[in-house]
């Protein structure tokens, strides 16, 4: 009986989740006029899929889903390289002051990137790299919490395994790459997967650090079309799908590695 009632619960609260996902699509597939409606329409009479056309046709939104894969994507792609190698020194490297320089890493995730825009974004503008993907990308190269995680995923790998490594004449570079990284592939997956969602997803810099739609990424592309076409739900909630999908189908992806990795890290 307990069993049953805790399906139930779980139940419930899965359905009270994806709810509103499925109510947006529901919404993207509407006319206008049934968005209109006084009452929700839960599923639309006749689906308008021709909606996705439409919403290519207003704006570039072409131009948003390239712009967001790529900045999104090369930041992903440099924290799976960036991250693991100084998480790999904090964690099995003996120097002065280690300790101290990691307490001072971890201390600027307390820093609000609000404190931060204004010099980074006067930065971006000598340099001459507002309005460009090395503006967009640069800044966010390497992540302290990606590389506390990776330290901590790390850190209870046997120091008797790389002493073992060097003994028979490895290379450090050699002992990350063949006995360090091998072991921590369910890390790398929790760490890809919430870089590319956190990035997929960003707003505020984008929006500062750009100027040309040709340059928007889809969060805000899709807030300015919403600010020009502020009655056209339909349409909004097609680019909120299109928004969605790309982070859910990384999820489905990596999602095996992305709990393991949280139980082995101890994050849970």
């Amino acid at each position: 009986m307990r069993k049953w009632l805790l399906y139930t619960v779980l139940g419930l609260a899965s359905l009270v989740t994806v709810l509103p996902l499925l109510y947006m699509l529901s919404l993207s597939l509407q006319t206008e006029a049934e968005t209109l409606s006084a009452s929700a329409v839960l599923w639309p009479e006749s689906p308008q899929w021709g909606n996705y056309a439409e919403l290519f046709a207003r704006a570039p939104f072409g131009n948003f889903i390239v712009n967001s894969l790529v900045v999104a994507g090369l930041i992903t792609l440099a924290h799976l390289v960036f991250d693991p190698l100084v998480g790999y020194v904090f964690a099995k490297f003996r120097f002065p002051l280690r300790n101290t320089l990691f307490v001072a890493l971890l201390a600027t995730l307390m820093v609000p990137f609000f404190v931060r825009m204004i010099p980074l974004y006067v930065l971006m503008a000598n340099m001459g790299w507002l309005n460009t993907y090395q503006g967009l990308i640069t800044p966010f190269l390497m992540d302290a919490f990606g590389i506390f995680l990776m330290r901590q995923f790390i850190q209870p790998i046997p120091d008797d395994l790389i002493s073992a490594a060097r003994i028979d004449g490895a290379s450090e570079l050699g002992i990350y790459r063949r006995i360090i990284l091998p072991q921590t592939r369910p890390a790398l997956a929790v760490l890809a997967l919430f870089t590319f969602v956190f990035q997929w997803n960003e707003f505020l810099w984008p929006l500062v650090a750009t100027t040309t739609p040709e340059m928007r990424t889809i969060p805000v592309g899709l807030t300015l079309f919403n600010q020009e076409y502020f009655t056209l739900w339909h349409l909004t909630a097609a680019g909120s799908v299109i928004l969605f999908v790309p982070t859910a189908v990384l999820f489905l992806l990596t999602q095996r590695y992305f709990v393991r990795g949280i139980a082995l890290t101890g994050l849970r």
